[in-house]
């Protein structure tokens, strides 16, 4: 594998006493500890939080709007990191679908995407920002599986440089098809970053919160 399935680290509760799990999936050029250190951010006392990282700091080399072939076999092997990952969470530690959360910015937010969507049931929550499904437009989205109304949210500026606002709506739409409870956000002139009201969205979420 391109990608060490065993390169993560961990934060908040030991996995072995945590009742929840939150994979943070860090971006292009960033890191395990930097996606971790927004941990402190999430208002959860019993989540166990974990960040795999991807092997030179990127997990896959173009846009995740170009031609998928593009990106293998980089997309693959990081789609089978966070595979593995949550296998082994569910072996090891015995973390159902149910109790397991998935946080990610830029390209780990389309990675993440991309992972949930072909693997489809429900999660306690899925926050992707600044990010999206992977492939160029046009790319059959023929996802199969329910999210059994897994809440979702999606927030990104409304003219991000990486990430076009059609694609969080497409992205928006076809997992609202495929029956989970999304919510979008375009935050209008925002920075390619993480700003503090979605930050605000997922703890409301954790929470069994609504979004108004």
């Amino acid at each position: 594998m391109i990608h060490d399935p065993n390169a993560y680290i961990t934060a908040g509760k030991p996995l072995e006493e945590a009742s929840k799990v939150m994979i943070m999936v860090h971006g292009r050029g960033g890191s395990a500890r930097d996606i971790l250190s927004l941990s402190q951010y999430i208002d959860a006392d019993d989540f166990a939080f974990v960040a795999p990282e991807a092997t030179g700091n990127t997990w896959y080399p173009y846009s995740f709007l170009r031609p998928t072939d593009e990106n293998e076999p980089y997309l693959s092997s990081a789609l089978a990191v966070l595979s593995g990952l949550r296998a082994r969470l569910q072996s090891d530690h015995n973390v159902n679908p149910s109790q397991l959360y998935w946080f990610g910015f830029s390209q780990g937010a389309c990675l993440l995407s991309e992972y949930v969507a072909r693997n489809a049931m429900r999660y306690g929550g899925v926050f992707a920002l600044s990010g999206g499904l992977v492939g160029p437009d046009g790319t059959a989205r023929d996802y199969t599986g329910d999210f059994d109304g897994t809440p979702i949210f999606l927030g990104c500026s409304d003219r991000d440089n990486h990430v076009p606002k059609e694609r969080v709506l497409e992205t928006e739409r076809i997992l609202s098809g495929m029956n989970a409870a999304v919510t979008a956000r375009l935050y209008p002139n925002f920075p390619h970053t993480i700003n503090e009201d979605e930050l605000k969205i997922v703890n409301l979420l954790i929470a069994g919160g609504q979004v108004s």
